[in-house]
């Protein structure tokens, strides 16, 4: 028998917890139904095999020492561990770390997250926003199980390492709205960037998703002038409205508060089209709980999206 198979011996490690418990080994012997002698020659076991004392003694009280309060920290962390494996094995159980792309509104996605803790209340979820290049970090090693974000998108990945490594599901198309003062457009109408020569913006940070298309477009034509770079989408908005200056947002944001927006929603003509998505690296089907996670927001999308919205279905049939 190796060292450590005599160090973790099912017989051993009980003896030890019990006595961990009670720091008596008379009520520890009688609870585990052997006799005094017996406990104290398997703990003399353990101390041999680990080379240190596990417990002192002070008069008739027992005491751990600092070799006996690292055996519980590692005792602990095996539990951790263990608890971990069979987490990973259970499709109710466990938690999912969700990371979201800043700058997209997923309100619905919150809604279906919502009723999947209702009918799995043993899941939690972790939630953060992060921008591109931390996001695609997080996802690279494993620190979040799924990521929210638009498409197409090669912040950091040649098309063949993405399809090797990743798997993606567009949840719904979108668009980019800009919201103008202008008086001669017509609400939902498409114009050339061109009408928009002498406007000026207030917009997303220059790293964000939407304002990079922004520029890609209107660069081929007219300066995009931001006075203002906010990375709130509301209050973007908020000084649109309170000013002379036009912004953008995503379809969804807009069809979500165009009863609160007071500027007029006009689409540009040949913007590139892009879709809000769900991201996770390959082999996540294989965690039931992930599965079931995909599986139940499929379910969910197929029973509330409006179809008139055109949304596409978020999974493929490798999850069924």
């Amino acid at each position: 028998m190796s060292k450590s198979d005599t160090i973790l011996s099912a017989k051993s490690l009980r003896y030890f917890l019990q006595l961990i418990e009670t720091m008596n080994y008379t009520q520890a012997a009688q609870i585990l139904g052997i006799t005094q002698p017996a406990l104290t020659q398997q703990v003399k076991k353990l101390e041999r095999a680990i080379g240190a004392p596990l417990f002192g003694q002070m008069g008739k009280k027992l005491y751990l020492t600092e070799a006996g309060a690292a055996a519980i920290e590692l005792l602990n962390t095996i539990n951790g561990v263990i608890s971990d494996i069979q987490e990973y094995t259970q499709s109710d159980k466990g938690n999912i770390s969700i990371g979201i792309l800043e700058s997209v509104h997923v309100d619905l996605f919150y809604q279906f997250l919502r009723y999947f803790n209702k009918k799995y209340p043993e899941v939690t979820f972790t939630v953060d926003y992060f921008d591109r290049k931390e996001l695609w970090h997080r996802l690279d090693s494993n620190m979040i199980d799924m990521a929210i974000m638009y498409m197409p998108d090669t912040t950091n990945k040649t098309g063949a390492n993405f399809r090797h490594q990743y798997n993606h599901r567009d949840i719904c198309p979108e668009h980019i709205v800009v919201l103008t003062h202008k008086d001669n457009v017509e609400a939902g109408g498409t114009y050339s960037v061109t009408r928009f020569g002498n406007r000026k913006w207030v917009a997303y940070p220059e790293n964000y998703y939407l304002s990079r298309l922004m520029r890609l477009n209107f660069s081929k034509k007219i300066d995009l002038v931001t006075p203002f770079k906010i990375a709130s989408t509301k209050e973007m908005i908020k000084i649109a409205e309170n000013t002379d200056l036009d912004t953008y947002v995503d379809q969804t944001y807009y069809e979500a508060h165009k009863d609160e927006i007071n500027l007029t929603p006009v689409y540009i003509k040949n913007m590139p089209e892009f879709t809000t998505a769900c991201v996770y690296r390959r082999g996540k089907l294989d965690v039931p709980r992930m599965k079931k996670l995909l599986t139940e927001l499929q379910i969910f999308l197929d029973n509330n999206l409006d179809r008139n919205h055109n949304f596409s279905k978020l999974l493929s049939e490798e999850i069924k």
